[in-house]
C-alpha cells in the first residue's frame, strides 16, 4: 500500500524531521570544525618536517671538509690533457708538454678459418714484466700477479678461449678480430706501459708447450725464437708516457701521471706543445657552499616562522603558534648558530669569523667581503666552522673517523707499540742462480689464515731477485688469496742471503707460514716448511686512557670522551705522539639535531601521531554519532507517522459524525 505522510492529517511530516534532525546533528558540525583543526596541524607539521628534512639535506651536504678545501687544476688546452688536484696539491702555475703517449701491448695470433676451430687444450698463464730487446730478457713485474687460466675440451675452440681468457679477469683483454682472410685472436694488455709487456706460458695437453701446435700456437715468451714458444705477433708495442714537467722529463707507465705534482692527476689526450696548468683554490666553492647553507637556514626560519607566527593585520594565528616541538627546534636551531665551534687549531670557531651573522628578523646573511678575505688568509681553516674535522699534530698519525660518543676536544696520543706485518724469513742459501726444475717448482702458503693452492713456479734459472718477483707474482696470482684480497711481498735480502715474504696486513690477523714444498726446494731457495712470525696489533692510549688496537688503527675507549676517535699510526716511534684536535662543525651538529626531530621517536612524530590518534577517536565518535541519529530519525519518522495516521482518523470520524449528525430528523445548517 502506498502512502505518504501528512496527506490525511495535512501534518508536514518532512518538513518536522528535518528540523528536528537538524537540531540534533549539531554535534556532527562540531566534531567536523574540531577534526579540521587537527587536519590543519597535520599539514603544518608536515610543512615543518619537509623544511626541517630539507635543511638537514643541506647541512649534511656541508660536512665532509673536502667541501671547503677544494683546489682546481685548470690545463690551457683539454685537448692535450686535463688535470685534477686534491687539497693537498702544490699552488702554482707549471709547463706540462706531453711528447708521448702510453700504450698497451697487443699479440696476435695466426688466422683459423672459423671461430669455432678447435685450438687444444692445457693451461695458458699470463705474465707482465718488461721486455729488454738489447739483452732479450724478460723481468718480471712483481706489482702484476701471474694468472692461470684452465682451457678444457668445453672452452678449446677460438671464441672459447677468448671467453675464457676475459671471464679470468686475467689483467688482458681478448677479442676475434677478422682480417677479411681468417680469425685472429688478439690479446691486450688492460694496463699501458713497457713494465706491462705481456708473456704468455702455455702447458699444453699435447706435451709439447713451446711448438706452433696445440694451445701452445698462443704462446709468447719474447726472449723465444719464432715458432718455438714465440708463437704469437706483436700488433702493438707496449710505450711508456713521456711527458716534460717545468723542463723535468718524466717517464710514466701510464697515461694518467699521479706523481708528477704533488696532489695532482695529470691525465694525458695526446701528443702536443708545451702548455700552461694552474692550480689554484676553489673559492667559489666556499662561497656557494656558504651560500646554500644560508639560504637552507633561512628557508627552515621562514617556515618556522610562518607556522608559529600571529599576524594582527588578519588577526590570524599560525597553526602552530604556541606549539612547544616548533619552539624547541627554532630555539635549538638559533642555539647552535650562536655557540662557538671548539676551535681544532685553526683560526675560525664561529659563523661570523668567517662573514655569516644573525640579521634582525632571525635570518643569517653573507657578508661576502669578510668571507673572501678568510678565503684569502686561512682558507683551509673555513672547514673547522662546518664540517667534522680532526687534526693530529704528528703526520705519521692520521685522523681517520669518529663515533656519535665521540666529544670534540684536544686528545694526547701516546703509542707504546707499532702495528707490524707477519713475516717469513727463510734459511740462507748459498749463490746467487738458483735453477727452478720439476723437483723444486711447486710449494703452497697460508697467508693471513687463507690457504693457497699448490703453485707452480715457472721453470728456469733465475738470479735471486728474478727468483723473488717470481714468487711474488705466483703467490699474488693465486685464486683463493685473490679473492680473500690477501697479498704478499716478496723480497732477497742479500746480506743474509735469505728470501723474506711479508703480508701486506697489519695487526695481529696477519700471519704468513709456507704450508708444503717440493724436495729440491728447501735445499735451493731456503724455503721450507715452517710458520713465520706472526704480526701485532699497535698499542697505545688516547686522552691518557687504553685504547683499542688493531691493525694499524687505534681507537678511543668507550666511556671515555675519546670514545669512538680512531686514529691510524702509519709509522713513527713508541712514546707520546703529539694531539689531535678534534672538532663538530655547525653542519655536523645541526645535522644530528634535524636527525634528533625527524627520527620516528623524535616530538614530530609524537605529535602527528597524537594528532592521528584524536582524528582517528573523532571519526569513531562521528560513526557513532550517524548510527545515533539514523536510529532517532527512524523513530521520529516512526512516531511522527503514527501521529499523521492518528489525526487522519480521527479526522475522518469527525467528517463521519458530522454527517451523521446533519442526517438526523429535525437537524438544521446554520
Amino acid at each position: 500500500m502506498l502512502s505518504s505522510p501528512g496527506i490525511g492529517s495535512g501534518l508536514d511530516v518532512n518538513s518536522i524531521v528535518s528540523q528536528l534532525m537538524a537540531a540534533e546533528s549539531r554535534p556532527l558540525a562540531a566534531l567536523n570544525r574540531k577534526e579540521a583543526t587537527y587536519q590543519i596541524k597535520l599539514s603544518a607539521y608536515g610543512n615543518l618536517k619537509g623544511a626541517l628534512a630539507s635543511f638537514q639535506s643541506a647541512a649534511r651536504n656541508l660536512n665532509d671538509s673536502a667541501k671547503f678545501q677544494k683546489i682546481n687544476a685548470t690545463s690551457a688546452d683539454t685537448t692535450l690533457f686535463s688535470a685534477t688536484a686534491e687539497k693537498t696539491a702544490a699552488l702554482g702555475s707549471y709547463s706540462v708538454e706531453v711528447k708521448q703517449l702510453a700504450a698497451s701491448q697487443k699479440l696476435a695470433s695466426k688466422g683459423f678459418t672459423n671461430t669455432t676451430d678447435a685450438v687444444g687444450t692445457g693451461m695458458l698463464q699470463i705474465q707482465f714484466g718488461t721486455y729488454d730487446s738489447g739483452a732479450n730478457t724478460f723481468s718480471l713485474n712483481a706489482d702484476k700477479p701471474a694468472r692461470s687460466i684452465a682451457i678444457d675440451s668445453s672452452k678449446q675452440s677460438l671464441a672459447g678461449i677468448r671467453d675464457a681468457i676475459n671471464e679470468a679477469n686475467a689483467g688482458v683483454t681478448a677479442s676475434i678480430v677478422n682480417d677479411g682472410t681468417a680469425n685472429k685472436l688478439v690479446v691486450t694488455s688492460s694496463d699501458t706501459g713497457t713494465v706491462n709487456s705481456l708473456r704468455i706460458l702455455v702447458k699444453d695437453d699435447d706435451g709439447n708447450n713451446t711448438n706452433d701446435a696445440g694451445l701452445s700456437q698462443l704462446a709468447y715468451d719474447p726472449t723465444a725464437a719464432a715458432g718455438s714458444g714465440k708463437n704469437l705477433s706483436e700488433s702493438t708495442a707496449a710505450a711508456d708516457a713521456k711527458v716534460v714537467v717545468d723542463g723535468v722529463a718524466l717517464t710514466k707507465a701510464s697515461n694518467t701521471i699521479k706523481d708528477a705534482i704533488e696532489g695532482v692527476t695529470l691525465n694525458l689526450a695526446k701528443v702536443g706543445a708545451a702548455t700552461k696548468l694552474a692550480v689554484e683554490r676553489d673559492s667559489g666553492v666556499v662561497k656557494n657552499s656558504a651560500d646554500a647553507f644560508v639560504k637552507a637556514y633561512n628557508a627552515a626560519v621562514k617556515t618556522l616562522q610562518g607556522l608559529t607566527a600571529y599576524d594582527p593585520k588578519t588577526k590570524q594565528a599560525g597553526p602552530l603558534q604556541g606549539d612547544a616541538s616548533a619552539r624547541t627546534i627554532a630555539t635549538q636551531l638559533r642555539n647552535v648558530l650562536n655557540s662557538a665551534v671548539p676551535a681544532v687549531g685553526g683560526k675560525f670557531a664561529s659563523l661570523s669569523d668567517i662573514g655569516i651573522a644573525f640579521q634582525k628578523d632571525g635570518s643569517i646573511a653573507v657578508d661576502s667581503a669578510k668571507l673572501q678575505k678568510a678565503i684569502d688568509t686561512n682558507y683551509n681553516d673555513i672547514a673547522d666552522v662546518f664540517a667534522v674535522v680532526g687534526r693530529p699534530s704528528d703526520s705519521a698519525v692520521k685522523y681517520s673517523a669518529a663515533t656519535a660518543d665521540t666529544k670534540p676536544g684536544k686528545y694526547a696520543v701516546d703509542v707504546t707499540q707499532l702495528a707490524s706485518q707477519a713475516k717469513y724469513t727463510g734459511d740462507a742459501i748459498a749463490g746467487t742462480d738458483i735453477v727452478i726444475d720439476a723437483a723444486s717448482d711447486n710449494l703452497a702458503l697460508k697467508i693471513d689464515g687463507v690457504q693457497s693452492a699448490t703453485l707452480s713456479l715457472t721453470q728456469g734459472t733465475y738470479k735471486v731477485a728474478d727468483l723473488a718477483k717470481e714468487l711474488q707474482t705466483q703467490i699474488n696470482g693465486d685464486s683463493a688469496l685473490r679473492n680473500a684480497g690477501v697479498t704478499v711481498k716478496v723480497d732477497y735480502d742479500a746480506t743474509n742471503k735469505k728470501f723474506l715474504f711479508t703480508s701486506s696486513r697489519y695487526g695481529a690477523a696477519s700471519k704468513a707460514e709456507v704450508t708444503s714444498v717440493d724436495t729440491d726446494t728447501l735445499t735451493k731457495t731456503g724455503i721450507g716448511v715452517k710458520a713465520g712470525t706472526d704480526g701485532v696489533d699497535v698499542a697505545g692510549s688516547i686522552n691518557g686512557v687504553s685504547a683499542t688496537g688493531s691493525g694499524q688503527s687505534l681507537t678511543g675507549a668507550a666511556g671515555d670522551s675519546s670514545a669512538g676517535l680512531k686514529l691510524q699510526i702509519t709509522g713513527g716511534a713508541t712514546g707520546a705522539r703529539g694531539t689531535v684536535n678534534f672538532s663538530r662543525g655547525y653542519a655536523q651538529q645541526l645535522d644530528k639535531m634535524a636527525e634528533t626531530q625527524l627520527s620516528g621517536a623524535g616530538p614530530i612524530a609524537s605529535r602527528t601521531e597524537g594528532i592521528n590518534r584524536s582524528i582517528e577517536s573523532l571519526g569513531e565518535q562521528r560513526d557513532a554519532f550517524i548510527r545515533r541519529l539514523t536510529s532517532m530519525e527512524k523513530r521520529y519518522r516512526a512516531q511522527f507517522t503514527a501521529l499523521d495516521s492518528m489525526l487522519s482518523n480521527m479526522n475522518r470520524t469527525s467528517s463521519f459524525l458530522t454527517q451523521q449528525l446533519a442526517s438526523l430528523p429535525g437537524s438544521s445548517r446554520n
